[in-house]
């Protein structure tokens, strides 16, 4: 057969072949084939990978509710605590951090605050029925975001809210509750409509009522841990007895008793002994 008719020839099988696969190779759109064809694996690669991790949520998520002990995947778990956390800015109560207080702190009382931030939101992320942080008064390149960037590991993907804007402006001041130890009100109860405030303040010097002072000038409601209502003050060497807490622990009492509805087990995980301070049922 001659040269030329054979080519003919094979080119009119390879056109056929083409047809029954749903397209036709043009000159200069088999390039353009590939690409289609490389984007559209990706998309399936993709889609099967996101199955996969969807079908091991599930599952994690079945062996949780059971409370089956089970060795999860890192990913599959940091899938669950970011669902958890996530769901909690719908539905569960937000605290905020008001950070607008800095400048009557030292350099060293910054640190230590930015360190109480890394263990609140630490324990958060393991909660239960976790709280949605909020840090207010965040303005970047201040001393305190400056702090939280370099001290905390991964500070900038904290599941969380950051906002140099103060809390007065982002939300109805009747559903502010300001949490002060010298406020004269004892908390209750934690409404999930409510938003809960805490001075980010560490004050070695104690400069007392500051934050209630804060609080009083644009008439919010505050409140305090209730301490005086179930604990008493322990007999200690040091006579010492104190109310004030690190914010992370004031959490700790809110997050246990948001779990467990009972404030003597909260008082207990959230009140340490150095503070001079015992349950009333365990005072001699």
């Amino acid at each position: 057969m001659h040269v030329r008719a054979r080519c003919k020839q094979e080119l009119s099988f390879r056109n056929k072949e083409n047809i029954c696969r749903g397209f036709i190779l043009q000159p200069g759109s088999q390039k353009n084939v590939l690409r289609k064809q490389r984007h559209w694996e990706k998309i399936v690669t993709a889609k099967k990978k996101k199955r996969k991790q969807e079908k091991e949520r599930r599952k994690a998520k079945h062996a949780e509710d059971k409370g089956v002990a089970h060795q999860h995947s890192k990913r599959v778990l940091k899938a669950i605590t970011k669902e958890r956390l996530l769901a909690a800015k719908e539905a569960a109560p937000w605290l905020c951090i008001d950070l607008s207080m800095t400048s009557h702190m030292t350099q060293k009382e910054i640190s230590r605050l930015a360190a109480q931030i890394r263990r609140l939101y630490g324990s958060n992320k393991k909660a239960g029925k976790p709280f949605w942080i909020c840090l207010t008064g965040f303005v970047a390149g201040s001393p305190i975001s400056e702090e939280c960037l370099r001290m905390n590991d991964g500070f900038s993907n904290y599941l969380m809210d950051t906002t140099p804007e103060s809390y007065l402006d982002l939300f109805p001041l009747e559903t502010i509750v300001y949490l002060t130890p010298d406020s004269e009100n004892a908390l209750q109860d934690i409404d999930p409509h409510r938003v809960y405030v805490l001075g980010g303040l560490v004050d070695e010097s104690i400069q007392k009522k500051l934050t209630l002072q804060k609080a009083q000038e644009h008439s919010l409601q505050t409140a305090r841990l209730p301490i005086a209502e179930y604990m008493v003050k322990n007999t200690n060497v040091k006579n010492y007895h104190s109310e004030t807490l690190a914010i992370n622990q004031v959490f700790d009492a809110l997050s246990t008793y948001y779990e467990t509805q009972n404030w003597p087990e909260a008082l207990k995980a959230g009140v340490p002994p150095g503070k001079g301070y015992v349950l009333q049922e365990t005072a001699l």
